[in-house]
C-alpha cells in the first residue's frame, strides 16, 4: 500500500506551537511503514510544489490529512493547500474530469465525475471541543452532529474526485484534558481496523 500523509499542523502564536499534530503524524507515518506501507508525507507550512502534490494524490492508494481544528474547520493553509491542488488536478484531468452532469443524460449526478476510484482518504483531527459536545441532540452548539457530519466540507472533496471516504479519528479536549497515550492507543486501533 502506499500512502500520503498531509500534515496541516499550523502553529498559532499564544495559542499553539504544532507540536501535537506533527508527532501525531508521526505516529500515523511510523505504524503504517511498521505495516509495510510506503508512506510520503507533505508538511504544508514547510511548502510545497502544486503539480507534485496532484502526482502524490495519484500514486497514492490511501490519503490521511492531519489537521488541527480552528475555529470549527482545518487552518487557512490546509484550505490554500486544497485549492491549489485540487485546481491543478481539476484543469490537468488527473484528479477529476468534471462535476459528472452532462446535457445529454440528465440522470448524470453532480459530483460523479472524478478520476481517483479506488483510492481512500482518513482525516484525523485533533479539538479542543470535548468529544461529548458531539453526536448528542442536547449539546448547544453541535446539535447532535458527528464529525464526520461537522467536515463533509472537507471529505467532500475528496468524494467529488470519486475516492472513497474512511471515518474520521479525533483526539478530543487536548488543550484541557491532554491524555495522549490513551489517544495514541486509539488512533493505531483505528488505522488497524481501516487503512492497514
Amino acid at each position: 500500500m502506499k500512502t500520503l500523509i498531509i500534515n496541516a499542523s499550523q502553529p498559532v502564536a499564544g495559542m499553539s506551537e504544532g507540536k501535537l499534530n506533527d508527532f501525531l503524524a508521526k505516529v500515523i507515518r511510523e505504524e503504517l511503514e511498521q505495516n509495510g506501507h510506503e508512506v510520503r508525507l507533505t508538511e504544508i507550512k514547510n511548502g510545497y510544489d502544486i503539480d507534485e502534490e496532484v502526482e502524490k494524490h495519484l500514486w497514492a492508494d490511501v490519503i490521511i490529512t492531519q489537521s488541527p481544528v480552528y475555529w470549527f474547520g482545518n487552518p487557512w493553509i490546509y484550505k490554500k493547500y486544497v485549492d491549489e491542488v485540487f485546481n491543478a488536478g481539476l484543469l490537468q484531468q488527473k484528479m477529476v474530469a468534471n462535476d459528472g452532469r452532462t446535457r445529454s443524460d440528465p440522470t448524470k449526478q453532480y459530483g460523479t465525475g472524478g478520476l481517483m476510484q479506488g483510492k481512500k482518504y482518513m482525516l484525523s483531527l485533533t479539538w479542543n471541543a470535548p468529544a461529548e459536545a458531539l453526536n448528542d441532540e442536547r449539546q448547544f452548539l453541535f446539535a447532535g452532529k458527528s464529525v464526520d457530519d461537522f467536515f463533509m466540507f472537507n471529505t467532500a472533496n475528496y468524494k467529488f474526485c470519486g475516492v472513497e471516504i474512511l471515518p474520521s479519528f479525533s483526539c478530543h479536549d487536548v488543550l484541557k484534558q491532554g491524555g495522549i497515550e490513551h489517544d495514541i492507543e486509539r488512533l493505531k486501533a483505528h488505522l488497524a481496523k481501516y487503512v492497514l
